[in-house]
């Protein structure tokens, strides 16, 4: 077992890395993507697999032991199933796991599940055709729904739901959401707005505090921990048959325990999603570096590390969108 641990200047532990492997999207979500958006990576930029395998394993041998694929869409990248594959053979990486919108689910789940991951975190703001619609962009629903039962079929368990919960749009949902989650055997993740691009700022942001004592109270729920590697704080049912989280980075940050970076897929690594530092991997990586210097490399970049976001400070400083960013 890799006793290393990769610390950062503020004495954080980072054991997690967010991989986006495209910043491709067949959805433009109204606080993600712009319609009509056409800044996308050239695909030459990308890292290839041998590029991805031979960075992650250097952060592995770091003391990294959760990735996470994500996008854009992640199962737009050809061969996905065979990239994880390779990540979880990888020594050190215990947890692999991926953010999707599910349109192409019920293609790949299956082939996800016997390659090695292990988690599912699935994007669903609402139940509603129409609305689905208009926040994403396109009409998925029924895709997703597809999505979902094939994964439960090939057994993964829970599978997250992701619910940007946004004021006078979706936030009437909410209750709906829980009773969906509830009979269907999901965990429910609901996640406040960041002002991430013109997009993130023009987002109907909702301050899910309220709203977690009015289900605490609703549902007779208590705190409770649920597995996983991200910054969601739980409330579940006392026989632990549901599970509610909230992702609050601007009503109550969480930034004091976070113990993640994110890769892009040219190779970018960000260290905090309201902040500009970022290392560039890829010119190492084409260059000839060594492991050795691959490494330091990663030392180096995680010294970069900020302390905090400014998301409340300064909401305009972010020019990039997450799909760029890596969700």
């Amino acid at each position: 077992m890799n006793a290393t641990v990769l610390t950062d200047q503020f004495g954080r532990r980072i054991d997690y890395v967010r991989l986006s492997v495209t910043d491709r999207c067949d959805l433009r979500c109204s606080y993600c993507m712009p319609e009509g958006f056409t800044g996308f990576e050239e695909p030459e930029h990308w890292l290839n697999f041998d590029e991805i395998e031979r960075l992650i394993g250097a952060f592995a041998r770091l003391g990294v032991s959760r990735i996470r694929l994500t996008g854009g869409e992640p199962l737009l990248r050809r061969d996905i199933a065979g990239l994880a594959g390779r990540i979880a053979a990888l020594p050190g990486i215990h947890d692999l796991s991926m953010s999707t919108n599910a349109t192409q689910l019920d293609r790949h789940a299956q082939a996800l599940k016997a390659a090695g991951v292990t988690r599912l975190n699935v994007s669903l703001d609402s139940l509603q055709q129409a609305r689905v619609e208009k926040i994403n962009g396109r009409d998925v629903l029924a895709k997703v729904m597809a999505g979902l039962a094939t994964a439960q079929d090939a057994g993964f368990t829970p599978i997250k739901l992701n619910m940007v919960a946004l004021a006078g749009t979706n936030d009437d949902e909410i209750d709906e959401m829980v009773a969906f989650c509830m009979a269907r055997g999901f965990v429910l993740r609901l996640i406040e707005a960041m002002p991430m691009g013109d997009t993130g700022r023009n987002a109907e942001y909702l301050d899910l505090q309220q709203v977690k004592e009015r289900l605490r109270a609703q549902f007779d729920l208590v705190e409770t921990t649920l597995h996983g590697a991200g910054p969601a704080r739980y409330l579940g049912t006392a026989d632990g048959r549901f599970n509610v989280g909230f992702i609050t980075p601007i009503s109550q940050h969480f930034c004091q325990t976070c113990n993640r970076i994110r890769v892009a897929v040219d190779g970018t690594a960000y260290m905090c999603l309201g902040q500009e530092e970022k290392f560039e991997f890829r010119p190492l990586l084409r260059g000839g570096c060594s492991d050795a210097e691959l490494e330091a490399a990663i030392l180096e970049a995680i010294n970069l590390k900020p302390e905090r976001h400014e998301f409340n400070e300064s909401p305009h400083k972010i020019l990039r969108f997450m799909s760029m960013t890596g969700g």
